[in-house]
């Protein structure tokens, strides 16, 4: 899948090898990590979902060390929030 028709900004500078270990290293650790997500569990995404399985990658990401507080937080989550009736 070619995502850079997706791409709203793109940012390129050029790097040493020293710059690019230590201050990229977690970038394309999340990187490799969401595609090997988006091949292991989907295994075909097509466009007009991908904002959806993005936002599903990046919310497991910030809620990864919530552990026994995850079914607290969740539970606040739904309480607070709107209904919403799908079609």
């Amino acid at each position: 899948m070619n995502f850079e028709k997706y791409e709203e900004n793109n940012i390129q500078f050029d790097s040493g090898r020293k710059i690019t270990n230590s201050t990229l290293k977690w970038v394309h650790i999340a990187i490799s990590n969401a595609k090997t997500n988006f091949l292991g569990i989907y295994h075909k995404i097509d466009g007009e979902n991908l904002r959806d399985y993005l936002d599903e990658f990046c919310y497991k990401l910030n809620r990864r060390y919530f552990g026994k507080k995850l079914f607290e937080r969740i539970i606040v989550a739904v309480a607070s929030s709107s209904c919403i009736i799908a079609d």
